[in-house]
Formats: structure tokens, sequence, C-alpha cells
């Protein structure tokens, strides 16, 4: 159960962020943004890891070094998501972030791949991810509808 209430939590808060991240890069920029964000995003954590102190920095060297590439990615995502929102609008861009984020998982849990144990594509996963895909061009369908005909409410 904590694990289903940390997962809605974090799809809300990305929502959230990423719709301030793409109002914040209209006035400023989009790489001021994300520097920002992300230096912001590095004090708070920073503060709370010495307020928790789990672990020592000096554990970083036991690490696997392509896993320090995760702030690389951060970069990436961060401006990505912004552009797409912009680009396409919150619900629609969210949309299709979910269901790439979902087959990746699934690619990586499939392939086994960055140290996690293999489990096999099954046909409710494939149909699991045919049905999302479906529902977002239902989605895009739907608003190039609402569009075209004038009415508008939402947008």
């Amino acid at each position: 159960m904590q694990g289903i209430l940390f997962g809605i939590i974090a799809g809300v808060f990305i929502s959230i962020q990423t719709v301030f991240n793409a109002q914040l890069s209209e006035k400023i920029g989009s790489w001021a943004t994300t520097a920002i964000v992300l230096g912001l995003g590095f004090i708070s954590s920073f503060t709370m890891f010495k307020i928790v102190d789990d672990t020592s920095l000096l554990a970083i060297g036991r690490v696997n070094k392509l896993y320090l590439l995760s702030g690389v990615l951060g970069v990436v995502l961060v401006y990505c998501i912004m552009q797409a929102i912009r680009i396409l609008g919150p619900a629609y861009a969210i949309s299709i972030v979910l269901v790439s984020q979902l087959t990746m998982a699934v690619l990586i849990d499939s392939f086994g791949w960055f140290g996690f144990g293999k489990a096999p594509i099954t046909m409710n996963k494939l149909i699991g991810l045919g049905i999302m895909i479906a529902g977002i061009l239902v989605f895009k369908m739907k608003k190039q509808h609402t569009r075209k005909s004038g009415y508008n409410s939402f947008d």
C-alpha cells in the first residue's frame, strides 16, 4: 500500500512540477528553468540528506559509474517534458510520457537491465500498453475534433 501511495504522490507532483516548469520557461527560457529547477532540487535534496543522514557520500565509490548518469538524465528529462508540454499541452504530453515510461519499465523488467531480475513480457502487459496507447489516440482525436468544431471549453 505504501508503494502505491508513493506512486500516486509522485504522479501528482510530476504533473504539477512539469506544468510549473513549462510556465517558468515561458518567462526565463528552457535552460534557465532547467538550471533553477535542478539547482533548487540539489539544495533541497542535500538538505534532506544532511538532516536524515541515512548513508555516507563516500559510498558513491561502490556504485556502478553508469548510474551516476542519472543527473544528466534528469537534465534531459526536465527539458524534454517542458518542451512537450509547451508544444502539446499538459494532458497530452503527460499521457505520452506515462506510456513511454511504462514501456521502458516493461523492457527493463523483461530483459533484466540495470541489475533487476527478469520478468517475462506477458500478453497482459502488451494489452495494457495497447489500451493506454489507444486511450491517448482517442484523447487526441477528441481534442482535434473539439478544436475543429470551434468549441473548446477546456483550453
